[in-house]
């Protein structure tokens, strides 16, 4: 039936790609490693070394993960194209709505696939410590950067990680100076380096007794969390230490006590700083992660002495340097100046719909054209 058709050749043109995708992931050889790696859990002696044998299953885990992200994409072109071939035996028109939406899940879902493929740096499977900075603009910034704060939260929980505020310092009036997430993961960091960088919106201060129209700036900065086991030597000398009350919610703990850490590493001026976790020790335990985090990303770019470098391209925090634009007034537009890409519903992109901006990013890095 001509109704089927056009469904049909669609089918038909995602053979190609899936093979493709197949290809790119090696599915078979993802297989062989994952048997590999189950035969090692078969020893007697497997769980005798606890810290190897964890590193094992999450490896087995996150292989299986691969694997079974191909696999439901896969089973599901074969279930439309068995409908679409069944449905135009039967000459049965009911299944057309069916599957329109299922080609159109199925179409997102080998997108979304496709893109997980690109995400190939050594740190991008990763969790992500990403920092909010306020930029030139005052108390207007400091609330701009509240605003990306939030739509960074929005984001990561509509992409089911887990999120956690680390620290923040609250501004004189309104909003945030700074402040630091915890994304957690699989490809957090692989998806969250895409923001990083200088962030200019331009709207009608609410501050502003006379509605005139103010351009803010506030940065990203995006880093890997690096695993535990990697091993980082700190010399406890070229540390300085400092406690302060928690602020912010927290219940009757908040400054009560001072529980909150901020730690600086001397010799690079590298400063990080925690005060979410309840107790000074946990707190000091995160710092100390985040730093090491730092540490090590400077050493892969061999440049330990310049602090600069942990944070990949990073700009002036005010005009001229920003990589995307907010503009809520005159009109309405979010605009991304790496790769020209566009969205005129910024209210769903402050809700955190941002995946736009993030694909198309990771599109342009991998063919060089950023």
């Amino acid at each position: 039936m001509l109704e089927f058709d056009e469904y049909r050749l669609n089918l038909a043109r995602k053979e190609e790609p899936l093979a493709q995708l197949n290809q790119s992931m090696n599915i078979p050889g993802l297989e062989t490693q994952i048997e590999e790696k189950e035969k090692l859990t078969l020893d007697p002696d497997f769980y005798n070394d606890t810290k190897e044998s964890q590193k094992i299953l999450k490896e087995i885990n996150l292989l299986k993960s691969k694997v079974a992200k191909y696999n439901s994409v896969y089973s599901t072109w074969e279930d439309l194209t068995s409908l679409c071939e069944l449905g135009d035996e039967m000459e049965d028109l009911s299944v057309l709505d069916e599957l329109a939406s299922g080609i159109e899940a199925f179409e997102k879902a080998l997108e979304d696939l496709r893109l997980e493929t690109l995400l190939s740096g050594p740190y991008d499977r990763n969790n992500a410590l990403m920092t909010i900075h306020a930029g030139a603009g005052g108390t207007e910034a400091h609330d701009w950067a509240e605003m990306l704060l939030r739509m960074y939260e929005h984001w990561a929980e509509r992409k089911g990680f887990t999120v956690k505020l680390l620290d923040c310092l609250d501004g004189e009036e309104a909003g945030v100076k700074s402040a630091t997430l915890s994304i957690e993961g699989e490809n957090a960091y692989g998806y969250a380096k895409a923001e990083n960088g200088v962030h200019r919106l331009v709207r009608i201060s609410p501050f502003d007794s006379a509605s005139r129209r103010h351009t803010s700036f506030a940065s990203c900065e995006v880093i890997p969390e690096i695993d535990e086991d990697l091993n980082v030597e700190i010399n406890p000398d070229d540390l300085r230490v400092d406690t302060y009350r928690s602020s912010g919610a927290g219940g009757q703990h908040v400054n009560k006590t001072e529980s909150a850490i901020r730690i600086t590493h001397i010799p690079t001026g590298i400063v990080v700083s925690c005060q979410n976790e309840r107790s000074q020790i946990q707190n000091r335990e995160t710092a100390m992660k985040m730093l090491k985090s730092k540490l090590v990303e400077i050493a892969e770019r061999e440049h330990y002495e310049k602090i600069s470098d942990i944070k990949g391209v990073q700009k002036d925090n005010a005009w001229g340097s920003q990589i995307r634009s907010y503009v809520f007034c005159p009109y309405t537009m979010v605009k991304d100046h790496r790769t020209n890409f566009e969205v005129g519903n910024i209210d769903a992109v402050m809700d955190g719909e941002i995946d736009g901006f993030i694909n198309e990013y990771l599109k342009a890095a991998n063919l060089g054209t950023l």
